[in-house]
């Protein structure tokens, strides 16, 4: 075990990385509509403003987190943050939607690096029991703020400056980070025997995984036998079952290692994750738009309705969860907050023109982040319980690409059953947009059902074993 100084900084560096990877899934939404003004976006291709990083991100993930495992975390934290800066400078001097989209999927390809890099450095710096509970609840709570206050400052930042500055944002954020990252991992993570890549395998995952998004975000405009969506649904079965058959047969060094797949907490646990990150990117994507369009909100204004969200979730993850987890089971806690946040769903579907904050925006909120941060370390702990280190930077890669790759398909599979259009009254919109709070709440039920099946787990059931 490393000392506590060493463990601290890595814990406050996983988590610098991991809230700027999420920051930037959610600081677009505030700048939608301004970002279709300005460079000319239909409503049908906007959502790719938020989809080219998200499905990037999780294309890639399995990817990245074997980069982590193999060649070092230094050399895997820098690369990614400066391709990560690079690409936030390319999209804020964007002049096209093609130029904006393609900065959005560099960003999304670096943060997939990233993400399981950040977690990778918690579980293997901190063994299994009440620590490293503590750890991955400051990096859940750090994450969730993240999201959270994505959409506060983006905002602001668009309302008062520009929806360029949105991005722009990082590249001073970015460069002092890559520099500190370089010093500070310096004598640690060293490369292992280097191992050829498994290319073929991130090249079927990430066509699989976007072909099956393209197709089912294609039945908002089209009928699902139409060729534009059916077309793309075979193509991501056809990549996804090359990908399997890679992964078992011919891939030297998997992107998901055999053994992984044995553990109690991966194969439910991956499925619960997904789900969960079904119902965020969309509560971001449609709750921009409420207060936009049916509240009238200006995107300072938006931002801040964000606020509870952010408070909340920090609340719940940093006081609650610690004494939690030591108490109740974590399936019990990941059901608990599905119903809760499904119930604040439910309740934001009644959103009308006529709502005020309180009732509107406020409620909701305070519903859907308690119930949010009540599951989210509770299923972080689930999905990474049992991994050995040699396999950490696999396991997180894993569970990041269901998440992110849930957030994704959740917002093409919700989009298919709202009709809502930018030139229909607000009261038409406000039932558009009730219509997929309403199937966020159903994915939420289907992760509280689903959870009978994860193992039980409690702090004190861990070990150490190190």
């Amino acid at each position: 075990m490393q000392g506590r100084s060493a463990a601290t900084k890595a814990l406050a560096l996983a988590c610098a990385a991991h809230f700027l990877v999420l920051f930037d899934v959610s600081v677009m939404t505030v700048a939608l509509p301004s970002i279709q003004a300005d460079l000319g976006f239909t409503p049908a291709s906007l959502q790719w403003v938020v989809s080219a990083y998200t499905l990037a991100f999780a294309g890639l993930l399995l990817l990245g987190g074997r980069l982590a495992d193999l060649y070092g975390h230094r050399r895997a934290f820098v690369g990614g943050l400066s391709v990560f800066t690079a690409a936030s400078l390319l999209g804020g001097l964007a002049t096209t939607p093609a130029m904006l989209i393609t900065a959005r999927a560099a960003q999304g390809i670096s943060a997939a690096v990233l993400a399981p890099l950040a977690l990778t450095m918690l579980t293997t710096t901190f063994p299994e029991g009440p620590r490293r509970t503590k750890a991955l609840t400051i990096w859940t709570a750090v994450s969730l703020a993240g999201g959270a206050s994505g959409n506060l400052l983006g905002g602001v930042l668009t309302e008062y400056l520009s929806w360029r500055s949105v991005l722009l944002i990082n590249v001073p954020i970015g460069l002092p980070a890559i520099l500190f990252g370089a010093r500070l991992l310096a004598r640690r993570g060293a490369p292992r025997q280097r191992v050829r890549l498994d290319l073929p395998g991130a090249v079927l995952a990430t066509a699989a995984l976007t072909l099956l998004t393209l197709g089912i975000s294609q039945a908002h405009t089209h009928a699902w036998s139409d060729l534009d969506t059916a077309l793309p649904l075979l193509g991501g079965i056809i990549a996804l079952a090359a990908f399997m058959v890679v992964e078992g047969r011919f891939a030297v060094a998997p992107l998901i290692p055999p053994r992984l797949l044995g553990l109690p907490g991966i194969g439910w646990g991956n499925l619960a994750m997904l789900l969960a990150g079904a119902s965020q990117v969309p509560l971001w994507y449609f709750l921009t738009l409420t207060m936009q369009d049916v509240l009238h909100y200006n995107a300072a204004q938006t931002g801040l309705g964000f606020l509870p969200h952010a408070v909340v979730m920090l609340l719940v993850g940093l006081v609650l969860i610690p004494w939690l987890m030591r108490h109740v089971q974590a399936r019990a806690l990941i059901a608990a907050g599905a119903l809760l946040a499904a119930m604040g769903f439910w309740w934001q579907s009644g959103v009308t023109p006529d709502s005020d904050y309180l009732t509107g925006v406020f409620g909701p909120a305070v519903a859907i982040s308690f119930g949010g941060g009540l599951l989210s370390t509770p299923l972080t702990t689930t999905v990474t319980s049992g991994v050995e280190s040699a396999d950490a930077g696999a396991a997180s890669a894993l569970m990041n690409t269901t998440r992110q790759f849930g957030g994704a398909f959740g917002l093409a599979v919700v989009l298919t059953i709202t009709a809502a259009d930018t030139t229909d009254t607000p009261a038409a919109l406000a039932d558009s947009y009730g219509n997929a709070y309403q199937a966020i709440a159903v994915i939420l039920l289907a992760l509280a059902a689903l959870t009978p099946v994860l193992p039980a787990l409690r702090d004190t059931q861990h070990t150490v074993r190190r």
